[in-house]
């Protein structure tokens, strides 16, 4: 479903992602690294925000440099900046986006009432996002995402800067999606959580793909994998934080 081959972006002599290559069929995969690694750089490239120097990138066979507007009819993105409007309410998102997509006044808001119950936002629908917390944002953008019924999901770091509870209903929505057809692609430095989420995991350092396996097939916890491969911990030793004598 997304295929991605030979990719490189660069940012004048800083090289973000670097020559990769992936092939994603189905399931909920996830790109794993520290920031400024280019997982954000990545999606961007795959949805078409940004253009790289070289490589093809392919989504549902279409490709996103040629055919943009048809692949933004069949994905849904939630982008690190949310790409929300402070001035319009929670349900006022979901009202305007449903006709980009062609859907109907009572289609918009037949399939509006379930998502916003189902992430908790139904009794904030009219809330206007300057008034909103940072996960009611998050949500409302995952919503927006979802009412067109995407073929492919991609999210940039969906579990970044939310409470538990939050976190737990948007793990529970992508499982539902992802075994219903959707293909979901996210970002994320929440080792603990997409272990235990995604069905296939990959790492990036400094641009490269350095790790894939499915998380069936991991040998070896991820934590310990991510600290070998991708980023260690910084070791100090601060002898002046001790107990003082007794």
């Amino acid at each position: 479903m997304i295929h991605c081959r030979d990719v490189t972006k660069r940012f004048g002599d800083f090289v973000a992602v670097d020559h990769v290559s992936l092939n994603i069929s189905s399931g909920i995969s996830a790109l794993i690294g520290p920031n400024g690694a280019g997982k954000s750089t990545l999606l961007k490239v795959l949805t078409g925000l940004l253009s790289p120097e070289s490589g093809e990138v392919r989504i549902a066979g279409l490709d996103v440099a040629r055919q943009p507007l048809q692949v933004r009819r069949i994905i849904g993105v939630v982008p690190e900046e949310f790409g929300l409007f402070d001035s319009l309410t929670i349900k006022e998102h979901l009202e305007l986006t449903g006709p980009i997509y062609g859907l109907s006044t009572q289609e918009t808001r037949e399939r509006a009432g379930p998502l916003l119950r189902l992430l908790g936002l139904a009794d904030a629908q009219d809330t206007f996002l300057d008034q909103c917390s940072h996960g009611m944002k998050k949500k409302t953008a995952l919503a927006v995402a979802l009412l067109h019924n995407p073929r492919v999901l991609l999210l940039d770091e969906p579990f970044e800067g939310i409470d538990p509870v939050s976190a737990r209903t948007i793990s529970e929505l992508l499982t539902t999606i992802a075994g219903r057809g959707i293909t979901v692609f996210l970002t994320s430095h929440m080792l603990s959580i997409v272990d235990r989420l995604a069905t296939e995991l990959m790492m990036i350092r400094a641009g490269q793909i350095v790790w894939r396996s499915s998380t069936q097939a991991a040998s070896r916890p991820l934590e310990e994998l991510y600290f070998e491969l991708v980023e260690a911990a910084p070791q100090e030793e601060l002898a002046w934080l001790r107990s003082p004598p007794s």
